[in-house]
């Protein structure tokens, strides 16, 4: 006689991002990541931690950053994200997979994602990255726009 099947449990995903000036290359990922697990957490990077990883702080402060991702209906629950490794999240979030836009694919960062998720046995999914609409490029457009006046 066979044993039934044993439930599978969920797969927990986690997109972390610093989700500034939200636009619809962040929509994408969120949606595309909710179809890829059954329980997405989206880490919104703190204000001090953006400064130290790229060298500017957020427009959008950190806690309406993450009030607008908690609003999002693929979202089941927006954490505070603090570190550029993603293993310290993990250990307190247990995600299996974490989602990231395909330009870390094959790059030094992408590499040294990939080797610390694998440390703690989860895996890294890469979705298309939307060039024409980017934080960088709205925060370049504002720039230009504000020396200009």
């Amino acid at each position: 006689m066979t044993q039934p099947a044993a439930p599978s449990r969920p797969v927990v995903g986690y997109v972390p991002g610093v989700f500034d000036l939200f636009h619809i290359g962040h929509l994408n990922i969120l949606r595309r990541a909710r179809e890829h697990c059954d329980h997405l957490i989206a880490g919104v990077v703190v204000d001090d931690a953006v400064e130290r990883m790229k060298g500017y702080r957020p427009i959008v402060p950190f806690e309406e950053r993450l009030e607008i991702v908690r609003a999002i209906t693929y979202v089941d629950a927006a954490v505070t994200d603090t570190s550029r490794d993603k293993r310290v999240v993990w250990r307190e979030h247990r995600f299996d997979v974490i989602f990231k836009g395909d330009d870390w694919k094959d790059t030094e960062k992408g590499h040294q994602l990939e080797v610390e998720m694998a440390e703690v046995g989860a895996t890294v999914h890469y979705f298309p990255y939307t060039p024409h609409t980017s934080s960088t490029v709205l925060r370049e457009t504002l720039t230009r726009l504000l020396k200009s006046l």
